[in-house]
């Protein structure tokens, strides 16, 4: 199977490169000065008693179109409502199809933090981030060289964003470090987009006990995060199984109420 990580990130420079011909980075540098002041994703997490990042999302490169016409005003207020402790707003374009517009959107519906889930690998992207009002970023180790992702890191806490670093394998458990917001365990294999939920138990062990730790993907079942939460788990990303749904918001208040 061809790696669809690597096609991503391809697609990505290029994007990017034609971005920076549009609008330089130092004409978004002036721009950031009028950002909504950050809200701490960690704290939300941390402070949660459900800890459920709703995710908004209208496609994947495995599973095609979920909902092609779902709109952010719509949905993104239906999570708030329902009692999701964060929200994930995919901005990638040609493989989700999300932009920056859907997080400019949202933003000024809801109170809870935001979350901007792309393919960060150039820090032109982190005031892009900045300005249109998300309050964290993901970085994913498997996407980035260790200095590459320390580097952005830092610049993404220079500019008042949080940071959930994403690894997959005990491999990558060198990414971590005392500058890391949150950890997240993606349980989706980024090159093949094998997923497995074991994978989060499997890391668990292997984490910093004082650290905020993010689940993501491939949940679909409340008796799964109870079992991640008795790990260790304080975050639980979930998009899919609420986003194939006629209405996201309502499927998470029944999926909230299951947890309890």
């Amino acid at each position: 199977m061809k790696d669809i990580l690597s096609e991503i990130i391809a697609n990505k420079r290029l994007e990017i490169d034609l971005q920076k011909q549009a609008i330089s980075i130092e004409q978004l540098q002036e721009g950031i000065s009028g950002s909504p002041t950050p809200r701490s994703m960690k704290q939300a997490l941390a402070s949660s008693a459900s800890g459920i990042i709703a995710e908004f999302k209208r496609r994947s490169p495995s599973k095609g179109w979920i909902q092609k016409e779902a709109r952010p005003e719509e949905i993104v207020p239906s999570y708030a409502a329902a009692g999701a402790s964060a929200l994930s707003i995919l901005t990638d374009e040609k493989f989700f199809g999300g932009s920056l517009k859907d997080i400019r959107a949202a933003r000024p519906l809801v109170e809870i933090p935001i979350l901007r889930k792309d393919f960060i690998i150039d820090e032109y992207q982190l005031y892009q981030t900045k300005i249109v009002g998300a309050d964290a970023v993901l970085l994913i180790a498997a996407a980035l060289e260790l200095e590459e992702c320390n580097e952005l890191a830092e610049k993404a806490h220079e500019l008042g964003l949080e940071v959930l670093l994403e690894i997959h394998s005990s491999e990558e458990l060198a990414y971590i470090n005392k500058g890391t917001d949150m950890i997240g365990i993606n349980n989706r294999n980024l090159g093949t987009f094998f997923t497995d939920v074991e994978n989060s138990f499997r890391l668990a062990g292997q984490l910093p006990q004082d650290a905020v730790l993010v689940s993501e993907s491939g949940i679909s079942d409340p008796e799964i995060v109870k079992r991640l939460r008795a790990a260790g788990f304080r975050g639980f990303l979930i998009g899919e199984t609420f986003m194939k749904t006629q209405r996201p918001g309502e499927t998470l208040q029944n999926f909230l109420q299951a947890i309890q």
